[in-house]
């Protein structure tokens, strides 16, 4: 079996754009007729830059291999121009190429992909969401305590068991910064409203961004001490784990991050620095789904968890849903919301999300298919990134 074509996607995520300003997606089809799909988390260029890097890539590494040759093509990607060390924007195309071929093997041999990476350890994997403002909220979720509160709340009612929100002030490209004193009376407002309305029901993930030095953060954290959350996600930025550590050390809260690293390497650093115990890699970034479960064993070594990041399209959800069933030290999945709206559309069979938890597909692969029609009925048409920070230091007038 050869991987014959290569062909992607930049699809549009229509309102309320949860999950990004659009997917970017990849099909790899083989001479036997396998097609397999994956999905890159690149925010660094404009997708239709990326797109072209995907194409390639593929031309360069795939084309004419097997699908089966995943560690082989994985080194010569990484390798690539002599590089062979961590690259945000690199990583995201190998991770959708790699997790294309996963989607081929696994359909070749008719299993899921995480019968083939030690068989299946969870029957369900926990979700949580974001606190995403609706319609009829009346005032801004992201910083009104009454409204967090009551969202939260409805969340919990529906089934979820952990929700997160981050309302510790803006993040921009100057970050770190000391957090104002607004910011922290307003995040510890929040966490106490939240915590009041759902109880022991459901846990408190305080998402931040990296936006904070490790002083500022350690202010923040004994704010929130009281309240248990269950994690600090990101209290400062990716670029220093040894100031992260000093976070770590000064709080009983425990440390999440992540989303931002890539490869083994970067998340063998974070463990070492004793800088978190829970690890958040996105398999549309860190490397794809093998380089998962090598993180994840990593972490195991540490007695570490790992909660895989989604802010993104369904296919890195399926990627990622994949690595959990199949590892030991899961502790819960990011989803957008109970994965229903534009994530579900865009499949043929939406992922099954029962009263918060995930239930793994038995479909081989990934256990989803894209629907073409649907993406290319939706084509992304912008050049703005995936994400904008503000590009202002931090407005402390």
């Amino acid at each position: 079996m050869k991987i014959t074509e290569c062909e992607t996607f930049v699809v549009g995520n229509p309102p309320p754009h949860f999950g990004g300003r659009y997917f970017l997606f990849v099909k790899l089809t083989t001479d036997d007729g396998i097609d397999g799909i994956g999905e890159a988390y690149v925010a660094t260029f404009s997708p239709h830059v990326v797109a072209g890097m995907l194409s390639d890539a593929a031309d360069r590494h795939l084309i004419g291999n097997s699908p089966f040759s995943i560690e082989t093509i994985w080194h010569r990607m990484f390798g690539t121009g002599y590089a062979s060390r961590p690259d945000i924007t690199l990583a995201g195309v190998m991770s959708a190429l790699e997790m294309a071929c996963w989607d081929i093997v696994g359909k070749a041999v008719d299993k899921p992909v995480y019968q083939l990476l030690g068989g299946q350890v969870h029957e369900a994997l926990r979700s949580y969401t974001y606190l995403y403002p609706e319609p009829d909220d009346g005032a801004d979720v992201y910083i009104d305590p009454e409204t967090a509160a009551r969202r939260a709340a409805e969340e919990v009612a529906r089934g979820f068991t952990a929700v997160k929100f981050d309302p510790a002030g803006p993040y921009t490209v100057f970050d770190p910064h000391q957090p104002a004193v607004a910011d922290l009376e307003r995040s510890e407002t929040m966490v106490k409203a939240v915590r009041e309305a759902v109880g022991t029901r459901a846990d408190i993930l305080f998402g931040t961004h990296g936006q904070f030095s490790a002083s500022g953060a350690t202010r923040l954290a004994r704010r929130l001490e009281p309240y248990d959350p269950l994690w600090f996600e990101e209290p400062t930025p990716a670029t220093n784990h040894r100031e992260m550590a000093k976070v770590a050390s000064q709080t009983s809260i425990p440390i999440a991050t992540g989303e931002r690293l890539t490869t083994k390497h970067e998340f063998a650093d974070v463990l070492m620095a004793q800088a978190a115990s829970i690890l958040q890699p996105n398999l549309g970034r860190a490397g794809g789904i093998l380089e998962g479960k090598k993180i994840a064993a990593l972490a195991e070594v540490h007695h570490a968890h790992i909660a895989p990041h989604l802010y993104c399209g369904p296919i890195v959800g399926a990627a990622n849903i994949q690595l959990a069933t199949c590892s030991p030290n899961f502790l819960i999945l990011e989803g957008i919301r109970d994965w229903s709206g534009f994530h579900a559309e865009i499949l043929q069979t939406p992922v099954n999300w029962e009263n918060g938890y995930v239930i793994p597909s038995t479909e081989p692969g990934l256990g989803v298919i894209l629907n073409e029609e649907v993406a290319l009925a939706h084509p992304y048409a912008g050049d703005d990134p995936h994400l904008k920070p503000s590009q202002d230091p931090y407005p402390w007038n």
